[in-house]
């Protein structure tokens, strides 16, 4: 078996992510580090940082590890230390399915829920274990991009698919680790990773008029290395008003001075798109557009005391047309929202004889100009290229401090620290969330690990002040809290790797859009406690090293269970927060047809708790469960040294399902492109 071959769609176990360049935990057969998850609460008064060492563990003679590091905690670890569940998906596996964007290839991870509104990248809500989806910290090289205005927008990344050299997918709270946000769990996309001259240039088309060209190349000239990005996609649709436009440039540098690094990128995502029956099936000629603007900053200093400080910005222009063509009388005018995320931070890590001890913070400001979220102004101000004016105003300040300490012996690792945050506008003054990381190993091939850590989740813009023809916001709602317990056990020889782990949830003030039996509208109210329980069993069979001669090469396949003890009222109708994701199955075969013809085939079904109020076409609406659906998506590729050709059918046998309300999914879509790639 290669070294860490089974890590690339498989799990790793961790403490918390954290390094000194982004990282994608040694995707490539080389230590890559993952940029300071600098999402984490750190404060304008703290430090943090990592120091990377060469700790090595041998699991077996048969598997050597080549020595991953991970940033499994504030302080870097070794996999054979980890003690939290992660999922890492590399460049090499990403390039094997037939996925576009974020959204697609996060489908096929266990106990992440992906519910689709647009496809291909326009828009989708992304939650981990049965929560919902702004319970779910997003990062861009480990700086948090998460939008305070609503979590529908968080996945709008200044990058398409083919920037994304790995995936890394935090399951369970990581309050401790990156603060509020990171309530179910927390996921990273990490870019720039490529260590030589390259340019990369993909062209793909397909059924609905889609197309999409990207282009993107990686620059050494002395001590800097440049990667820079572009690309522009387009569809016609699959159904009516559900066309879209889609661009994004992105530069990312990465400047060695020694004991000085500096990371500095900036990007720009503009997209435009009809949303068809998006937020409610009465109206289903709205429209929208996105652009995202975003930049940051990190400087590492210092040898075996490292301090990284680290700024970032994001800006967020949302408009929203509820009539894309012609408009009732009593509509006025679109939704304008402009959001602005402003966040410093700085890491240190101490080595000593007992240990690292990491300690840091960091200093979040969030505000948002709208017609319809936030307080009044008392002077409306012009909406910047566009004929209207934000009449509205909100902003709050977010500050957090950290402390851990992990210790090793032998094979024996723990990790204990604790979150202290406070936020200046919803009246909760000052809490902690305290947790504690344990991992194992019993013997060569067997790890256990278990945890134990409590989570925060802010209530968003939208959740607060939005008011719109079915939705009402609350400005009273209460933060979200949850104390999780987790645990499993992994084993792996040298043609097979798998775990096994299960959690327990107990949330408090649960944040719901909903509505009790006789009212019109939906309104954001905080539940009641809500229990939560899940299974998961996952793992992967390397055929190759079974039988050499096999043309199937490998397989994954997993297994998820999810269950939720509401305290809701019967007669209570939840949009979100109680149509979690009961059942998930996924198989996926990779097959060597001819030494240069691969072909990899992915089977998904989905059992979803819950159900919405169907819209008819008389007027009427109909209570209507969820129904389980199946899903094969398919890739034929060619591969050469220096261009792969593929041909990709996704929903092949051309299933009708609904995951998101009365938004009906693509039927059969076929698609086909040529990569090329060239290194100097």
């Amino acid at each position: 078996m290669k070294k860490i071959e089974y890590i690339k769609n498989s799990v790793i176990s961790f403490k918390q992510w954290q390094g000194v360049n982004y990282a994608a935990f040694n995707s490539l057969h080389k230590v890559v580090r993952i940029g300071t998850m600098l999402a984490v609460y750190l404060s304008w008064f703290g430090f943090k940082q990592t120091i990377a060492q060469t700790d090595s563990l041998s699991i077996n003679k048969k598997i050597s590890l080549e020595e991953v590091e991970v940033s499994a905690r504030r302080s870097t670890a070794v996999y054979s230390e980890v003690g939290r569940i992660l999922h890492v998906i590399s460049r090499k596996e990403i390039e094997k399915l037939p996925v576009y964007s974020v959204q697609d290839l996060l489908r096929y991870a266990m106990n992440v829920d992906v519910r689709q509104r647009g496809p291909l990248g326009v828009q989708a809500d992304v939650s981990i274990r049965g929560g919902s989806f702004d319970q779910v910290m997003i990062l861009f090289n480990g700086i948090n991009v998460t939008d305070p205005q609503t979590g529908h927008l968080s996945l709008n990344l200044p990058v398409d698919m083919q920037s994304i050299e790995s995936v890394e997918i935090l399951e369970g709270p990581g309050a401790r680790v990156y603060g509020p946000g990171a309530f179910s769990g927390a996921i990273n996309f990490v870019t720039g990773s490529k260590s030589t001259n390259n340019a990369t240039v993909n062209a793909m088309a397909g059924q609905n008029g889609l197309y999409n060209v990207a282009a993107n190349t990686t620059i050494k000239t002395g001590k800097l290395k440049s990667y820079a990005a572009a690309n522009v996609a387009n569809s016609d649709g699959y159904i009516d008003n559900t066309d879209f436009k889609n661009h994004s440039i992105f530069y990312q540098g990465l400047l060695d001075l020694g004991t000085e690094k500096i990371d500095f990128q900036v990007g720009y995502n503009d997209k435009e798109y009809g949303a068809n029956a998006f937020y409610t099936p009465k109206y289903p000629e709205q429209f929208e557009q996105n652009k995202t603007t975003f930049a940051s900053v990190k400087m590492t200093t210092g040898t075996k005391v490292k301090i990284t400080p680290a700024l970032y910005w994001r800006r967020h222009q949302d408009r929203f047309e509820l009539f894309r063509n012609e408009a009732p009388s009593w509509y006025t005018t679109h939704n304008y929202h402009l959001t602005d995320v402003y966040g410093a931070n700085v890491n240190a890590v101490i080595p000593w004889k007992l240990g690292k001890t990491s300690f840091g913070g960091e200093l979040r400001g969030e505000n948002i100009w709208s017609n319809n979220i936030g307080v009044d102004m008392e002077e409306p101000i012009d909406v910047p290229g566009e004929d209207a004016q934000f009449t509205k105003f909100y902003e709050r300040t977010n500050m957090s401090t950290f402390l851990e300490h992990v210790y090793n012996y032998n094979k024996f690792s723990v990790s204990a620290g604790v979150l202290m945050n406070w936020n200046s506008s919803l009246g909760i003054g000052v809490d902690f969330f305290p947790g504690v990381d344990v991992s194992y190993w019993a013997s060569n091939n067997v790890k256990l690990f278990g945890s134990v850590n409590k989570s925060l989740r802010l209530p968003t813009f939208t959740d607060l002040f939005y008011d719109g023809p079915t939705n009402i916001g609350n400005p009273d709602l209460k933060p979200e809290e949850a104390l999780t317990y987790e645990g499993g056990v992994k084993y792996l020889n040298d043609w097979f790797s798998g775990q096994v782990s299960a959690y327990y949830r107990q949330s408090e003030n649960l944040i719901d859009w909903g509505r009790l039996e006789g009212e019109v509208e939906y309104q954001t109210r905080n539940l009641s406690d809500m229990d939560s329980y899940g299974l998961t069993f996952q793992g992967r069979v390397n055929v190759k090293e079974l039988a050499a001669s096999s043309p199937l090469t490998s397989i994954d396949f997993g297994y998820a269970f999810i269950d939720q003890d509401k305290n809701a009222p019967d007669d209570y109708e939840s949009v979100y927060v109680l149509d979690y994701l009961k059942h998930k199955f996924n198989v996926a075969a990779n097959f060597q047809i001819l030494k240069k013809l691969t072909a990899g085939v992915n089977v998904q079904w989905q059992d979803r708790e819950g159900g919405y109020q169907k819209y008819l076409e008389t007027g009427e609406e109909v209570a209507t469960d969820y129904q389980p659906f199946w899903l094969t998506d398919m890739r034929l590729q060619w591969n050469e040294a220096k261009y792969k050709v593929y041909v990709d059918a996704s929903n092949l046998f051309d299933n009708t399902y609904y995951d998101l309300g009365n938004v009906p999914q693509p039927g059969r879509w076929i698609k086909a492109g040529v990569q090329v790639s060239l290194d100097w």
